[in-house]
């Protein structure tokens, strides 16, 4: 999940971990490989099903700390006649990352997201995203992902490396819209992907 404002410093933090960086490890009670991991938030632009034009983005767990998903780019995402919108992608690709954190069980945002854009995807395309992280430092979580169109080994259309700081949900009540935010913890399914974060030991 984006999160403006997730570093206030002012200043470009690098995308590769550390040398000092712990490797990731899978939590105890992150989903099983190959289990859906669901949206995390029903109007989420990336994942819900609640936004009519969003991109719908189905996430799987995988071996170790991956991530696999998947979107299909409909005429409501296009930029250029045909073409996907270029921020439409990034939004596939910071989504993709952003589902790693269910499988360190901690809540994070979006810090710094640095896209490559290899070849156009068309309308009707189906876009095949892979993410893994890369490292942990600190509140500092580390990833790559990379989206393949005409299959999970077709070419390569994206690829982006990014940086997520882990926050509490505190950062949302502080930043988001009061009334929402409300709504969607009095919303039962809300409220148990919410708690699933409240405690990583």
């Amino acid at each position: 999940m984006s999160g403006a404002n997730a570093t206030d410093s002012g200043r470009r933090e690098p995308l590769t971990p550390p040398p000092d960086a712990g490797r990731p490890v899978r939590h105890p009670d992150a989903p099983a490989p190959g289990e859906l991991l669901g949206a995390h938030y029903d109007q989420c632009f990336g994942c819900g099903d609640g936004q009519s034009h969003g991109l719908h983005l189905a996430a799987r767990a995988g071996e170790g700390v991956t991530v696999t998903a998947e979107f299909t780019v409909r005429p409501a995402h296009q930029g250029a006649p045909g073409l996907a919108h270029g921020g439409v992608l990034v939004s596939a690709l910071d989504e993709t990352l952003g589902s790693l954190n269910w499988l360190l069980r901690v809540i994070a945002v979006t810090g710094r997201l640095e896209t490559d854009f290899v070849r156009p995807v068309p309308v009707g395309a189906t876009l095949h995203l892979t993410a893994r992280c890369t490292g942990v430092a600190g509140r500092k979580i580390y990833g790559s992902a990379e989206g393949r169109i005409g299959g999970p080994d077709g070419p390569v259309a994206v690829r982006a490396d990014a940086l997520f700081i882990e926050v509490d949900l505190g950062h949302f009540t502080r930043n988001g819209r009061p009334d929402e935010i409300e709504a969607a913890l009095a919303d039962p399914d809300q409220l148990k992907v919410a708690r699933a974060f409240e405690v990583n030991p």
